[in-house]
């Protein structure tokens, strides 16, 4: 007799294929074998020192350590999140901004939690969310295990923003189910660091406007690396074309406290609403305080409070400290960017951000390509057409001469 499976007929057996950590895991066992000087682990999506070792902002965990021991077992003050954080996650989000739409925060374990919680509620089990083609691979993860469909328009056309792609996959996912959910990645796209222009996100704005005269139109703005942007204060300056959105758009960005504090373990995050009816976005935040209260009930407390009190009482020493490392990141990307155009390794168009991605014409090269790398002690992460370089963990004597080191790889396959 065959056992009969526990699981709803629906559920997806198949097991979780998680290859960055497979990959990490590789690498380490390779350290421990050949010695760290042998080895270059370019798949860690976490923030490294020139050293070698995770970056954990002093500014952040002084503080944190400090939190009494109360503070940090207590319950958090709702399951939306404690009043001060939720203010000042908008604060913070939206600066200098004039922002005129009406707006709302929950509190969410990481901005996961909030693109998660967007995509469920958002779109009936069966309909589509339309992706990037080249993205963070949890996204269709996300999508599956709500049920959803994906359909993806491609990132780039040359060295912009393929509008045109993202036009046309969102119009036939409007006919076909009177209603849209996009999801765009941006600023420091992961994987490939590009961030679109003043010009592109109007484009979009307009563009939906448009379309929401045949559907609820919804915007997902994942802004996980917006504070590692080159450009300072004006990385929020594309927020401003969001107050163009009309009566039928809706903004829910969101937001990681867990990379902009270098705190990737303590879970905490928001999805901020913003819409120009009251009435829409209060809908919004009520579904979604429900996911909330339903799935994790309450995201860390010591958390919460820590965010508030480094972006008020102690926001220039933080933000000193954080300007470092993204003044760091300037000198690894530019290293490599300009190593890899001197050698004629291909990237996709990259602005800033934590990671590099290298084109592949295909995904049967990539698969082959990765391997040789792995051979040769050089390890990074598969993507949709592409290979992702972690620039945000390597060292700047790591990052010199690495492109030419893959473009001989490359070369070998060809």
């Amino acid at each position: 007799m065959i056992p009969m499976s526990f699981m709803k007929q629906s559920a997806d057996l198949q097991p979780i294929e998680d290859t960055v950590f497979a990959v990490v895991s590789m690498a380490k066992q390779d350290i421990a074998e050949h010695g760290a000087e042998a080895v270059v682990d370019a798949t860690i999506g976490s923030l490294y020192d020139e050293q070698g070792r995770l970056v954990a902002y002093q500014n952040v965990f002084d503080h944190y350590n400090a939190i009494a021991k109360e503070v940090k077992a207590a319950y958090a003050a709702s399951f939306t999140g404690n009043p001060g954080y939720r203010t000042q996650v908008r604060n913070w989000v939206l600066q200098d901004q004039p922002i005129k739409l009406n707006a709302s925060v929950i509190a969410t374990p990481g901005g996961t939690g909030a693109v998660n919680m967007t995509m469920i509620n958002v779109l009936e089990a069966g309909q589509t969310v339309v992706l990037p083609e080249i993205c963070w691979g949890s996204y269709n993860l996300m999508a599956a295990q709500a049920r959803l469909k994906t359909a993806s328009y491609a990132m780039f056309d040359g060295d912009h923003f393929n509008f045109a792609s993202f036009e046309s996959v969102c119009r036939q996912v409007m006919s076909e189910q009177g209603r849209l959910l996009a999801v765009i990645n941006d600023p420091c796209h992961n994987p490939t660091g590009y961030s679109m222009s003043l010009t592109e996100w109007r484009q979009i704005v307009h563009f939906l406007n448009e379309l929401s005269k045949q559907g609820p139109c919804v915007i997902l703005n994942d802004i996980a690396y917006i504070d590692y942007s080159y450009q300072g204060l004006h990385s929020r300056d594309y927020l401003s074309c969001l107050n163009e959105i009309n009566e039928n758009v809706l903004a829910v960005i969101a937001f990681s406290c867990s990379k902009t504090l270098t705190s990737y373990g303590l879970r905490c995050g928001a999805a901020l609403i913003l819409g120009q009816n009251a009435r829409r976005v209060r809908e919004a935040e009520i579904v979604f305080e429900k996911t909330a209260r339903a799935t994790w009930s309450n995201i860390p407390n010591a958390a919460m409070e820590n965010f508030t009190w480094i972006t008020t009482e102690n926001r220039a020493g933080f933000e000193a400290e954080k300007q470092r490392y993204v003044d760091l990141l300037k000198q690894r990307s530019q290293c490599f960017i300009e190593e890899a155009a001197a050698c004629g390794l291909l990237c996709y168009p990259y602005k800033e951000g934590f990671f590099v991605t290298l084109q592949m014409k295909d995904n049967a090269l990539r698969d082959q390509y990765h391997q040789k790398l792995i051979d040769n002690h050089i390890y990074t992460v598969k993507v949709n057409k592409g290979i992702r370089v972690a620039l945000c963990s390597l060292s700047l004597s790591k990052v010199q001469g690495l492109a030419g080191r893959m473009k001989a790889i490359l070369d070998s396959l060809q």
